[in-house]
């Protein structure tokens, strides 16, 4: 899920008026790399307008599937989109109904997986007020269940069904099995499942939130973000919000594990939001993205760091929010979401970049 203000009620989705990229979105654009960071060239801006975030490529490195919201366009809320990274042009993939989020390619790049409330209802469900709660959360939306397209649109399964929250799917390099984020034992735990929805294994067990898993490039691993409450305050926070189908994201650490769930070990112990996790090509590093250089909790910046958790590296320096990393199955790019490049104004959008090791 996206860590941004969610403030958008009720929808009506219209596939014509979704923006098209400007005719310079494949040209390699030198203002969009700041001097500090040495591992991103050839910075592109895939959109522009809305939110656009959680990117994820193809198993081919050819496409990348998203979610964006984009009122102006008609997209009052999350829907998903793929694109071609060549033309650099979006094609819907969702029906418009209800939100979506979390969408990945299944093996062959024809499929997709994500994550819908359409089952609910067609509208968009509702946000939390967060003047009433005086506190940022994300809503676990009890309507999410994982679904499975082709790349027309049309819904070819439905994984889930268990009441609760089921979303945050991603698939093993393998091709053999799907991580995933459920509430359906009364906490915010990890599942896997095979890739036809049977055979679901419970994966975390500690009180907290655990989600937003990838694997590692050779599906062994997992590595999540996730908020370990251990005070009696924490705690009863904590389960008050869960109790309304909401968690505040922000104390969240990285952990990981072997795709089994044994040795669970936390990454990092920076304080503050530390998400958004995926595996660096070489399986032995981890790119995440933080607020823990500043008090205010904001801005957000991508950073390096070893599975035992030395050797951070910070990788991205803009002023606002880059989050959302993930690398292209063969190392060579990394797509990622910022507000850089953006007139001064909030609209979130996709980047990719050559990756300098």
């Amino acid at each position: 899920m996206k860590y941004l203000a969610l403030l958008l009620i009720g929808c009506f989705f219209s596939f014509m008026v979704v923006h098209e990229p400007v005719k310079n979105s494949t040209e390699s654009v030198d203002s969009l790399r700041f001097d500090q960071e040495i591992h991103l060239k050839n910075i592109h801006q895939l959109t522009f307008g809305g939110d656009n975030a959680e990117a994820y490529f193809s198993n081919n490195n050819q496409l990348l599937t998203m979610q964006i919201t984009h009122p102006s366009a008609g997209l009052a809320c999350d829907q998903i989109f793929w694109m071609d990274i060549k033309d650099g042009k979006l094609h819907p993939l969702s029906n418009g109904k209800g939100r979506t989020t979390c969408s990945y390619f299944m093996p062959g790049d024809s499929l997709i997986l994500y994550a819908s409330t359409f089952m609910g209802a067609d509208t968009c469900p509702a946000v939390p007020d967060r003047k009433v709660l005086k506190k940022y959360v994300w809503p676990l939306y009890a309507n999410y269940d994982i679904y499975v397209s082709d790349l027309k649109g049309n819904v070819r399964k439905r994984l889930t069904s268990t009441p609760g929250y089921d979303a945050e799917a991603t698939l093993s390099p393998k091709g053999d099995k799907i991580v995933f984020t459920s509430t359906r034992n009364g906490d915010i735990d990890l599942y896997t499942m095979n890739l036809d929805g049977s055979h679901v294994k419970q994966i975390t067990n500690t009180l907290g939130y655990d989600g937003g898993a990838t694997f590692s490039p050779d599906g062994t691993k997992l590595v999540w973000r996730a908020s370990r409450p251990t005070t009696p305050e924490a705690i009863a926070e904590y389960k008050s919000l869960l109790s309304q189908d909401m968690v505040a994201p922000t104390q969240m650490e990285v952990f990981v594990a072997n795709v089994d769930g044994s040795d669970v070990h936390q990454v990092t112990h920076l304080g503050n939001a530390n998400w958004a996790p995926a595996f660096h090509p070489s399986g032995k590093k981890i790119i995440f993205s933080s607020n823990h250089e500043y008090p205010r909790g904001f801005p957000f910046n991508l950073y390096l760091v070893n599975l035992d958790g030395t050797g951070l590296e910070k990788i991205s320096h803009d002023g606002g929010f880059d989050a959302f990393p993930m690398f292209s199955p063969d190392g060579k790019k990394l797509v990622f979401s910022s507000n850089r490049h953006n007139g001064g104004g909030h609209d979130t959008n996709v980047f990719i970049a050559d990756w300098v090791e």
